[in-house]
C-alpha cells in the first residue's frame, strides 16, 4: 500500500506539472514550491490549511494562540495557491509556506527546519509522511473541525494505510456526532465533538464587518442581492435577475477572478449599468455615477465576507459543481441563502434548509420562485432572516472548547 501511495503522490505531481504549462493556478502550485526556502527556527506552532476556506475556518484558533503567546513563532502552510497567494503576508504568522509534496525527505526537511512544538490541521488533509514524522518526534498533532463520511477511504477494506495515518493524530476535534461514530467504528477513540470553528469565525466577522469603500454609495437605500463564490453555471442563472427586479441592486463576487472569467460574467449583464469594482476607484465618472449602477462585479479576493453586510439575500456558488461554498458567512448577517443542488456534503446547508433559512434550486424557474417568495413576502423574509442569524449564533463555542484542551 505504501508503494501505491507513493506512486499516487508522484502521479499527482506530474499531473499538476503538465497542467502548469497552460494553467496559472497549477503554475503557482509548482513554482511556489520550487522557489521557497525554509528558514530554520528553534520552535513554533504550525498550522496547515488546504486553502483559503480552511484558513478562515481555523483562524479563530490561530488568532487566540497568537494573542495568548505573543512571543511564540507561528508557521502557516497551504496546499493550494488560492490560500497561499491571498494570505502569504498575513500578520497572524511569522512564516507562510506552501506545503511540500508528501515525501519522506520533504517531510523530514520541513519539520526539522520549523521545529514545531504542536501542529494543527483544519478539517482535512491527511499526509502520511508529515504525520509520521510528527508522530516519531512525539509532536502533538490536532485535527480541528474534522468531519468524516462513510465513503472515505479510511472506512474501506483497502484503506489500511489511511487508517494508519489517522493513528498518528493526537486528538480529533470533530464537527458532528456522525464523524465520531465513524471513527469509533474503526477503533479511533481519541476524538470529541467540539463543533465547527467556522461558526465562531463568521459570527465574529458579522459583529464587526469591515467597511468596503463605495458599496454604501452603490446601495443608496436599495435592497441588494449578492452572489458569492459563483461559477459560470451559477452566473448563467443569476444574470437574468437584474432585469426581473429593477428596484434591486446586485453584487457578483465570482470564485475565480481571471480576466477571461470576469469579462464573461460582465458580458451576461446589462453593460450600461454594470461596472467592475476596481473601476470604481480609477474612474472619476463612475464615482459620480455609482448610485446609478445596478450591478457590480467584484474583481479581487478577500472582500466577500464583509460585503454580506450590505446585502439582503445571498446566493452561494458551487452547487452546480463539486459542492457549495461557505453559506455561514452570509447566514451570520441574517441573510437567507440560496444555492445549487450539490450541497449534501455540507451539514450546515442541510440544517439551513430544514429551518427554511436556506433554499436549494436546480434551474432558473426554481430560482425565480425562491427569489419572488423572499422579496414578495416581508413576514416570511423577516422570519427567515432571523432564523439564519440565530442558527449561526447557537453554534458558536468550538474555539474555546478546543483551546481548553490544546493550550491548557
Amino acid at each position: 500500500m505504501m508503494l501505491l501511495y507513493t506512486i499516487g503522490v508522484r502521479l499527482y505531481f506530474v499531473a499538476i506539472y503538465l497542467a502548469s504549462l497552460f494553467n496559472q493556478k497549477a503554475g503557482q502550485w509548482i513554482n511556489g514550491r520550487k522557489q521557497q526556502k525554509f528558514i530554520r527556527i528553534d520552535s513554533c506552532i504550525w498550522f496547515h490549511f488546504a486553502s483559503l476556506g480552511e484558513f478562515e475556518q481555523g483562524r479563530p484558533i490561530l488568532e487566540a494562540l497568537r494573542a495568548r503567546h505573543p512571543g511564540k513563532k507561528l508557521v502557516i502552510s497551504f496546499f493550494s495557491p488560492s490560500g497561499y497567494e491571498v494570505r502569504k503576508n498575513t500578520p497572524l504568522a511569522d512564516f507562510v509556506y506552501y506545503l511540500p509534496l508528501d515525501t519522506k525527505k520533504n517531510a523530514t526537511q520541513f519539520i526539522e527546519a520549523i521545529q514545531p512544538e504542536m501542529a494543527v490541521f483544519t478539517k482535512y488533509e491527511y499526509w502520511y509522511h508529515f504525520f509520521n514524522q510528527l508522530h516519531k518526534r512525539q509532536i502533538p498533532l490536532y485535527i480541528v473541525s474534522g468531519i468524516f463520511r462513510p465513503k472515505q477511504i479510511f472506512f474501506k477494506w483497502y484503506g489500511g494505510l489511511h487508517r494508519k495515518i489517522l493513528s498518528f493524530v493526537t486528538y480529533f476535534f470533530l464537527q458532528d456526532e456522525a464523524s465520531k461514530q465513524l471513527l469509533q467504528g474503526i477503533g479511533v477513540t481519541n476524538a470529541v465533538v467540539s463543533g465547527d470553528t467556522r461558526f465562531d469565525r463568521v459570527w465574529a466577522n458579522a459583529q464587526q464587518p469591515k467597511e468596503i469603500p463605495g458599496i454604501a454609495e452603490f446601495k443608496n437605500g436599495h435592497k441588494v442581492f449578492i452572489a458569492g463564490s459563483t461559477w459560470p453555471p451559477d452566473e448563467a442563472l443569476l444574470a437574468t435577475l437584474p432585469a426581473l427586479y429593477p428596484d434591486w441592486k446586485f453584487i457578483f463576487a465570482p470564485h475565480e477572478i481571471g480576466e477571461e472569467k470576469i469579462n464573461n460574467l460582465i458580458g451576461l449583464l446589462p453593460a450600461a449599468t454594470t461596472a467592475r469594482y476596481s473601476e470604481l476607484n480609477t474612474s472619476e465618472n463612475l464615482k459620480s455615477q455609482i448610485s446609478n449602477l445596478k450591478s457590480i462585479v467584484i474583481d479581487n479576493i478577500g472582500m466577500l465576507s464583509s460585503l454580506y453586510a450590505y446585502a439582503d439575500i445571498a446566493y452561494i456558488g458551487g452547487g452546480f459543481g463539486v459542492g457549495i461554498h461557505n453559506t455561514l458567512e452570509a447566514a451570520a448577517f441574517g441573510l437567507p441563502v440560496i444555492f445549487g443542488p450539490n450541497y449534501q456534503k455540507f451539514n450546515e446547508a442541510k440544517q439551513l434548509i430544514a429551518l427554511r433559512a436556506g433554499f436549494s434550486l436546480s434551474n432558473a424557474n426554481e430560482l425565480k420562485g425562491i427569489v419572488e417568495t423572499l422579496i414578495g413576502d416581508e413576514a416570511f423574509y423577516s422570519v427567515t432572516s432571523k432564523k439564519a442569524a440565530e442558527f449561526v449564533k447557537e453554534h458558536v463555542g468550538a474555539t474555546e472548547m478546543i483551546l481548553g484542551q490544546i493550550d491548557s
